[in-house]
C-alpha cells in the first residue's frame, strides 16, 4: 500500500526522505491509464515496480532539476489534474505558488470566449454618452419687491 492508498487520493506529491535531488509522486494502486497519461505530459517520468501483488507505478522530477524547477513542474501538473476530477494532495512546502498562479491565469485566459490571440476581439458595444454638465445660469427673474439689492 503506497500513500496514495493510504490517504485515499488519486496522486500524492511529495519529496521522499534520502532523495533531495527529485519529488515522488504516486498514484494510487490500479490507478487509470487517463491519470498516468496525464502525468506523462506534463513531463514526469514514470517508473514501475512489479510484485508478487499488484504492480506499483510512480512518477518522479526528471534527472538533473534544481528543487525550484521541481517544485514548478508538479505544480503545473496538477491543475490539469483537478479539472478531469482527480483528488491530488501535495506536500505544501512543494508547492509553488508563482507556477500555481501562472497555470490558474492560462486556464482562465483559456477559457475566455476569445481565447485565440490571432482573431480579433469582438466590437464592443457602443458607450452611452456622459450626460452633459451644465454651469449654473444667472437668475434672469426680477427680484421680489421686499429683496434687498
Amino acid at each position: 500500500m503506497n500513500l496514495a492508498d493510504k490517504n485515499s487520493t488519486d496522486v500524492e506529491i511529495y519529496r521522499k526522505s534520502g532523495h533531495p535531488d527529485r519529488l515522488h509522486i504516486v498514484t494510487r494502486t490500479g490507478a487509470p491509464e487517463e491519470l498516468l497519461a496525464r502525468l506523462d505530459a506534463s513531463g514526469l517520468e514514470r517508473r514501475q515496480e512489479a510484485t508478487d501483488g499488484p504492480v506499483y507505478t510512480w512518477h518522479e522530477t526528471p534527472d538533473g532539476l534544481g528543487q525550484k524547477a521541481q517544485r514548478q513542474l508538479t505544480t503545473r501538473a496538477i491543475l490539469p489534474l483537478l479539472i478531469a476530477g482527480f483528488n491530488v494532495n501535495i506536500d505544501p512546502d512543494e508547492l509553488d505558488v508563482t507556477a500555481w498562479a501562472q497555470s490558474m491565469l492560462a486556464h482562465r485566459t483559456s477559457q475566455k470566449p476569445n481565447a485565440n490571440p490571432s482573431q480579433p476581439p469582438p466590437p464592443r458595444p457602443p458607450a452611452r454618452p456622459a450626460p452633459a454638465l451644465t454651469a449654473p445660469q444667472a437668475r434672469t427673474d426680477p427680484p421680489s419687491p421686499g429683496a434687498l439689492p
